[in-house]
Order: structure tokens, then sequence, then C-alpha cells
């Protein structure tokens, strides 16, 4: 494949600013609820869209993480001790005056808690299922790395979509991912997977990749087959973008035609859906990937800009 070298941002990673009277109304509601959102904090491309559109992806455990990622906008250091026992009902208040149907919940790293806000996503969880129970909930968390139990914690409030991102391809995790190890990454995601075989049949399991960080063809499609083989039923595909200048370079842009390419190429290995796009990050569209909405087929997939 043939990427376009970094520099100019070409026309399909030009991102169209609309701050209609929606976006204003969830900027509002999520700063008088003092609560957090991906959107803002690690600077999503996409904010413009969900947020017309009434959506966002909620970041709980605070807004700073206990490592430091060489792509990730998020401040990082000694976050401020404890957690908030408020903010599982402020985040299940704000799902509810959104109307949401899909909800998405991350958070930052927080590598100082006993396990890692494993409880506190459940907290979260829970409170979205009393106040709208009709709405589904899709989780996106840290590794818990060392921390074995965390994870059945999260899955025991029972989620539509457990999340975690690889974000790179293997050998670029000490540049990109420090503190973080792939094959821990995996464990986690095939652990999800393994519990759809014991009580959470329905349960869908995800994971994400950047492009442009200098990872080669060969070593996407890899790490395409390693999640696929760890059980991960959806994957999602975008271009790395650098937030400032003290952040890893943009080693090069990915052209749409090749962006589709990975798409096709993970079909193949049996994903039930891959969003793959310039623009396409973790939480995109992602309400077309829970339960009852993958039907296998590649609609809005492809993530080009048309979509976002």
């Amino acid at each position: 494949m043939d990427s376009s070298k970094a520099g100019t941002r070409p026309g399909w990673l030009k991102i169209r600013l609309r701050t209609d009277e929606k976006f204003r109304r969830v900027r509002s509601m999520v700063a008088e609820l003092g609560l957090h959102t991906v959107c803002t904090e690690a600077r999503c491309p996409n904010i413009y869209e969900c947020w017309n559109a009434g959506t966002a992806t909620f970041m709980i455990l605070g807004d700073t993480c206990t490592r430091s990622c060489g792509f990730c906008n998020v401040k990082s250091g000694p976050p401020a001790p404890g957690v908030d026992p408020g903010e599982p009902d402020h985040v299940a208040e704000a799902v509810g005056r959104l109307g949401l149907r899909h909800a998405v919940i991350t958070s930052v790293d927080r590598d100082d808690l006993e396990d890692g806000g494993a409880a506190h996503f459940r907290d979260v969880i829970l409170a979205i299922r009393a106040r709208v129970p009709e709405c589904a909930v899709e989780v996106l968390t840290p590794d818990f790395k060392s921390k074995p139990r965390s994870l059945d914690t999260v899955l025991a409030a029972r989620p539509e979509v457990f999340a975690h991102n690889v974000e790179t391809v293997p050998r670029l995790y000490r540049t990109a991912r420090r503190g973080s190890s792939y094959e821990g990454s995996l464990a986690l995601l095939a652990g999800a997977a393994a519990r759809k075989n014991t009580g959470l049949p329905s349960l869908r399991v995800k994971s994400s990749l950047m492009l442009g960080l200098g990872e080669r063809d060969d070593e996407v499609t890899a790490t395409l087959g390693d999640l696929r083989q760890a059980g991960v039923d959806v994957v999602t595909l975008g271009q790395y973008l650098q937030p400032s200048k003290k952040h890893l370079p943009v080693e090069r842009i990915v052209l749409p035609d090749e962006f589709e390419a990975f798409r096709l190429a993970g079909e193949a290995l049996g994903f039930l859906h891959v969003e793959s796009g310039p623009l396409v990050r973790s939480s995109y569209h992602a309400e077309r990937h829970r339960p009852g909405r993958v039907d296998g087929t590649a609609e809005g997939s492809s993530g080009r800009p048309q979509n976002g």
C-alpha cells in the first residue's frame, strides 16, 4: 500500500466546525454535572459530529492518567486520591437527559487504585441501568494490569460491549504505550471473550488501532489476526493525528483506499464489524456494534468523511 507522507493535512482529514444548539447543550450539561468526556480531553476530531447529534463518550475516574502514552492528549501525573462517589449518578443523569440508547464509558488509567477502577465502572453501569434501563452500555477500559479480578467486576454488571484498545502494533509499544503490554491487552480481551461461553453469550468484545505511528502494513494485518484469535468481535481503525508538538509525530497519512483494504482484510478474518477510515475513533458509530445491531454487513463501516 502507498501511504502519503506526513505533512499538510489532506482534505479528507479536514474537520467541519459546527457548534450549533445541540453542541452547546451537551457542553453546558457536561460542565454542569462536573463530568469529563474523552471528546474534549483527547481532542477527538469527531466531537462536532457527535455532540451536535447529542451523544458523548464519558470519561470517568478523573481527568489525570497514571501513565503517559506518547499519542494521548489526556494529562498524566498523580491523580486525586480515591474516586468521586457521585460520578455514577451524574453520568446516569447525563445519559437520561441526552436520551441515549447507547452510552460509551471510558476512563483514564488508574494504577493507583487497588482494582484499577473496576468497581467504579461497575457502579456507573448499574446507575445507568437503574435510570435508563433501555440504554445499552459500552465500556472502554484500561488493561487493569496485575489486577486479574477486575475484569470479572466489570463484566458482572453485564455491559453490552466490552472494549479495550491495543492502539498500535507490538513493535511500537515501547514508544507509544509506555507502561502497557501488548500481551497483557490481548489476554484481557481474550478473557472477556471467554465469558461469552460462561454466562454472557450476547457480549460484544471490541478493540481499536491507530494508524500512522510508523507501523508496517503486514504488522497491521498480523495484529488484526491476533485480535480475532483472541475472540474480538468488532475492530476500529483510524488515522493518528498528533495532538501537540510534544506528542509522537505522524509518520504517514493513510489513504482512504488503504483503510478500505484493511476493512476488507478484517472482514475476511471473521470480525462481525470493522469500522475503518481516516476519522474513525474507537467509539465512532458505537451504536452499530452492540448486540442486535451487528449483522455482518459492512454498512457504514468505511468511516469516510461524509459520515463524520
